[in-house]
């Protein structure tokens, strides 16, 4: 017989039940990239706990989807997307449906994400690397009171709060230069192009593409083009 996690009302806690399989949790996601969107759906896939009611690719999105339907019990929420980020779809999620769990779920662990996600209200901080088990854990843990944390931002989290650090003021804003090309083969790289389609578009040699992007990931203290266009929207550099 299947078994899932469920919410007993009169306690408002979610744990393991064999007897009552229509009850289950109910998700939001929202990510502006497809492919990653796709890949939460498929972790969650796995378990027969939840059922995902709500899928955006930005924060406007989900909060016109919300004013129809806001019966959900979690949100997993990216941060950077376009029209309205993860933090500000939080705050304003939380003032309207404060019984709304939300989870955010990024592939970055700076300091002023986690410390802007938290202050919006957010319940949670997963990176986009959590295995299937711990993203299931997290959803659990959350909706039982818990504040899930990837390790690596817990101890970030411990230490912004022994370390108060004021994310408001210019000496915090990160300058990040890039030259005009930088800046037009980044763009190019968030519409998902390869190397050999923005070489084309840009009248240059694959090569050339390539020599452009190591400067860039050097530049942005990055590893992967994900990152890389993750931050330049961050830093508003696209």
């Amino acid at each position: 017989m299947n078994t899932r996690w469920v919410n007993r009302r009169a306690t408002g806690k979610y744990f393991f039940d064999d007897t009552n399989l229509n009850d289950m949790i109910k998700l939001a996601l929202a990510d502006d990239n497809v492919f990653l969107l796709k890949s939460a759906q498929e972790k969650l896939s796995f378990f027969d706990d939840f059922t995902i009611k709500v899928t955006a690719l930005n924060g406007v999105e989900l909060l016109d989807k919300l004013a129809t339907n806001h019966n959900i019990d979690l949100i997993l929420m990216d941060i950077e997307m376009p029209k309205m980020d993860g933090i500000e779809a939080t705050l304003r999620i939380k003032q309207k449906h404060p019984q709304i769990k939300i989870i955010m779920l990024t592939v970055f662990d700076n300091d002023e994400n986690i410390f802007k996600s938290i202050k919006a209200g957010a319940d949670g901080y997963l990176l986009k690397e959590v295995s299937p088990k711990d993203l299931r854990q997290g959803i659990l843990d959350t909706l039982n009171g818990g504040a899930t944390m990837t390790p690596s931002i817990a101890l970030k989290t411990l230490k912004l709060f022994r370390n108060p650090i004021d994310f408001e003021t210019p000496e915090n804003t990160e300058e990040i230069r890039l030259t005009a090309r930088e800046v037009e083969v980044l763009e190019q790289l968030s519409k998902g192009l390869k190397y050999e389609a923005i070489a084309s578009n840009l009248f240059l040699s694959a090569g050339t593409i390539r020599k452009h992007v190591e400067n860039i990931y050097t530049k942005l203290q990055v590893h992967n083009k994900l990152e890389a266009i993750e931050k330049a929207r961050n830093n508003k550099l696209i």
